[in-house]
């Protein structure tokens, strides 16, 4: 039977009722007809609808098309929002149409996405508080190029696809409508049919800014910030050369760290509250944090993220968050986070075909999976993909005043073959293994994020002889500010394993990193991955008995502070924890009522104190100028010994290291300067839980030549321990 022009078809009305509707948008909502303004509207198990205005005057009563699909030419409309009141015999409720809006992302924002130049494109996707067109609600925005319909579900329309059908812009592939009504706190998906017609699982939002508590899997709608910062004088001094200033990090897996009542996660309140002030008494100048994105598995330690713009729902708000970087910032802390762009776990709710098909990963297998961590890898050279992680990197230096990031993995992103076999992997355009769709992409990354946030620091967990992942871009590098030194931890790990009769065949393990300390800006990791996986504590690596096995981690921490490069060590080794690091419960605190446990501690508070004191020990610490060796080739003895310098004239720190149990008098090492030598430091001290040998205070260098130095003194080696020496010219 003939309609009427301004009716929609039979078929237009079961698209609507089924979801399967190409454009809602042309449907739905107010639009102009040859008979006037018609309006259509949607509203499932309603047996009657009308549209009102805002201020509740009659506009139109709707005749039923079937299925919760109403419409009525509307003489009286016009181009404004409205409210559409549906009745069933149960019940009568309202809602302001959705559909009465027009687009909220404008040209500009296509054209930024497309070409991968949007900087702050979280100020344009995800779910925004908003005021549009005069009326208050949320904008949902989401990039699903392939996508043939995306709808916004959640506990506003009862998770129910067919009721906030999104406006798709054709430029960019993103998806977006405005709702009115909703309000921060609500839990949302995104209900998506793929290009082959399928319903996807429902998916997170990729730039959801805050989540459900584990084990659920929606964003929430996100508050803006109240937090007021009150860190700006932090933020401007922060632009001094970090490698020229102390760093000793203190790495924080935030679960484990302490635990609250009944094993419950601390909140970020109390983080700062406990966490910050002792970070800040034991004299580091650091908190890294591992990943605190939102992530399904508590055992992936966050190292497989979901949520890569939610702070985690384990400790509480976003803001929660950003009160805790001010408490730091407060303190004299700077504030590392965990980054995680290699790769992102597959479960049903995250990115792994987010749209129905590759979108996030590479197409191709043998690049887009990671066959180590059965997690797909993304396609860093897809601009878009690009540029939504480069966004992610700026967004916590932006919203949370982030003091820099450690790029986790870096190694896996740089090479095609990584961690696979002949066959498994498919090389780059001129038949290498190198990577350079990553390369590209992180050194933009690294551009992007010292341009906006001077005096920010990007690190690199890079464990491979790549060249110049700490030079800069212009000069050929990948632009990080630092490498972690994974050489330097192997080596000197292994050769503190062996028991003291066998290192002096081992001695190279000591001195070889001085062959390329300085071909990068380097940080001495002993992260939290040497301390799982059954490789036991620092503590449980070092032989002999208890009291031996204490002398080494003191001997051993007193050696890796005075090596050149910058200071990371985890939590709980800073006491000597004896067992391996649990991820489900708190760190042995118990074991600080036992003095070898508490003299290692007070040892790493005074490495620090010297660390951030003493120019010596830091100002060079990336720059062949602040080391000399005195004493590199004594592997009978086993002792080693060097001269770190400022670089400007100031006092130099000798130290000098005895890796056996073996006291060694009258042992005399050669000096720049005659005169008196303090003694700032001595593992064996007696407060810190070793025998009290020394040098009663320090020793009087006499000019005599020794070894290329003009003077020379000899000194009293305690057993398995460190002696720093600073130079007294008073």
């Amino acid at each position: 039977m003939a309609q009427a022009g301004w009716r929609a078809s039979d078929d237009d009305v079961a698209a609507l009722r089924a979801a399967r509707c190409a454009d809602p948008f042309a449907l739905l909502g107010l639009h102009e007809t040859d008979d006037g303004p018609v309006i259509r509207a949607f509203a499932p198990d309603a047996e009657s609808a009308r549209a009102l205005t805002l201020e509740g005057a009659l506009i139109a009563e709707l005749t039923p098309r079937g299925g919760g699909v109403f419409e009525a030419l509307a003489p009286q409309a016009r181009r404004a929002p409205y409210r559409i009141e549906a009745r069933n015999a149960a019940a009568t409720w309202s809602f302001i149409d959705p559909y009465a809006f027009g687009p909220s992302l404008g040209p500009l924002d296509d054209h930024l996405l497309v070409e991968g130049a949007h900087l702050q494109l979280y100020d344009r996707l995800g779910a925004h508080l908003v005021t549009h067109e005069g009326v208050a609600g949320v904008r949902f925005a989401v990039w699903a190029p392939q996508a043939t319909r995306v709808s916004v579900v959640g506990d506003f329309n009862h998770w129910d696809g067919r009721r906030c059908q999104m406006r798709k812009r054709i430029d960019s592939g993103v998806w977006e409508i405005f709702i009115p009504d909703v309000a921060a706190g609500l839990a949302y998906k995104f209900e998506i049919i793929g290009p082959d017609g399928a319903l996807q699982p429902l998916k997170a939002d990729p730039f959801g800014f805050a989540a459900e508590f584990r084990p659920s899997t929606a964003s929430l709608v996100a508050a803006p910030p109240a937090h007021v910062w009150r860190d700006g004088d932090w933020i401007a001094a922060r632009r001094r050369d970090p490698r020229r200033a102390p760093m000793s990090i203190y790495e924080v897996h935030l679960g484990s760290w302490r635990r609250g009542p009944g094993g419950r996660f601390l909140t970020w309140d109390e983080l700062a509250a406990a966490l910050v002030p002792y970070a800040t008494d034991m004299g580091f100048t650091h908190l890294e944090l591992l990943p605190v994105s939102e992530h399904p598995l508590d055992a992936s330690w966050g190292y497989q993220p979901i949520g890569l713009f939610a702070p985690s729902a384990r400790f509480g708000d976003p803001d929660g968050l950003r009160r805790f970087v001010d408490a730091a910032h407060a303190a004299g802390l700077a504030v590392l986070l965990d980054w995680v762009p290699a790769h992102f776990p597959t479960d049903p709710h995250g990115l792994a075909r987010f749209d129905g098909a590759p979108l996030y990963e590479h197409a191709d297998a043998r690049r887009g999976f990671h066959p180590d961590w059965n997690t797909a890898i993304y396609d860093f050279g897809r601009r878009e993909v690009a540029n939504i992680l480069s966004a992610n990197a700026l967004y916590w230096l932006d919203r949370f005043h982030v003091d820099g990031l450690r790029v986790d993995a870096v190694a896996s992103m740089l090479y095609l073959d990584y961690s696979r076999k002949a066959g498994e992997w498919l090389p780059n355009a001129e038949g290498g293994n190198e990577n350079w769709d990553a390369v590209g992409f992180l050194r933009r990354v690294n551009e992007r994020v010292y341009e906006a946030f001077p005096g920010a620091v990007m690190i690199a967990e890079e464990s491979t002889a790549w060249p110049g992942v700490s030079h800069p871009t212009h000069a050929g590098g990948l632009g990080f500010g630092f490498k972690w030194n994974m050489g330097w931890m192997n080596d000197t790990l292994r050769y503190m394993a062996q028991d003291p009769v066998h290192r002096r065949y081992h001695h190279d393990k000591l001195t070889f990193t001085l062959m390329y300390a300085f071909s990068e800006n380097f940080i001495l990791p002993l992260s939290h991955d040497e301390v799982v996986h059954g490789k036991g504590s620092i503590l449980g690596r070092m032989p002999g008995d208890d009291w031996r096995r204490f002398a080494n981690v003191r001997l051993y921490y007193a050696f890796m502070w005075a090596h050149p490069g910058k200071k990371l060590l985890f939590m709980g080794q800073e006491f000597a924890q004896g067992r391996e690091w649990d991820a489900d419960a708190g760190l042995d605190w118990a074991v600080l009522d036992h003095a070898p446990h508490r003299g290692v501690q007070a040892l790493v508070r005074d490495l620090n104190r010297l660390h951030r004191d003493k120019p010596a020990l830091h100002a060079r610490d990336c720059e062949a100028d602040g080391f000399r060796w005195i004493v590199v080739d004594d592997a009978l003895q086993s002792v080693v010994a060097f001269l770190r310098l400022d670089g400007a004239g100031g006092p130099p720190v000798a130290a000098i290291f005895n890796f056996t149990p073996v006291v060694r008098e009258n042992y005399r090492i050669g000096l720049p300067a005659t005169g008196r030598w303090r003694e700032i430091l001595n593992t064996d001290a007696a407060h810190y839980g070793g025998s009290g040998r020394g040098n009663l205070g320090g020793v009087t260098a006499r000019p005599e030549r020794w070894r290329d130095f003009p003077a020379c003194a000899d000194l009293s080696l305690p057993p398995l321990a460190a002696l720093y020496l600073e130079f007294d010219p008073e």
